[in-house]
């Protein structure tokens, strides 16, 4: 399992529009891939479960990625962040 951590610095935090993003990027992998907030894990994957995590900005959320190509999920999503959030 491979994992990172990032503190959402966008003022609206993760709402629908780079949810959206997160969940086509994350959908690229065959990994399972979590989104963890302080108040629970989600399936990256799902929109209507990473909209409903209420990620704020200013909250620390872990991206965790488990599976055959976690490696590059891992790598490609950290850059993902740091672009869009």
């Amino acid at each position: 399992m491979k994992s990172f951590n990032y503190k959402v610095n966008h003022p609206m935090g993760i709402h629908a529009r780079p949810a959206g993003l997160l969940v086509k990027e994350a959908a690229k992998f065959t990994s399972d891939i979590q989104l963890i907030t302080p108040n629970k894990a989600v399936d990256a994957k799902r929109i209507m479960a990473v909209m409903g995590a209420g990620v704020k900005c200013g909250d620390l959320v872990t991206i965790t990625a488990s599976g055959v190509d976690e490696a590059e999920a891992q790598a490609t999503l950290q850059a993902f962040f740091a672009q869009i959030f």
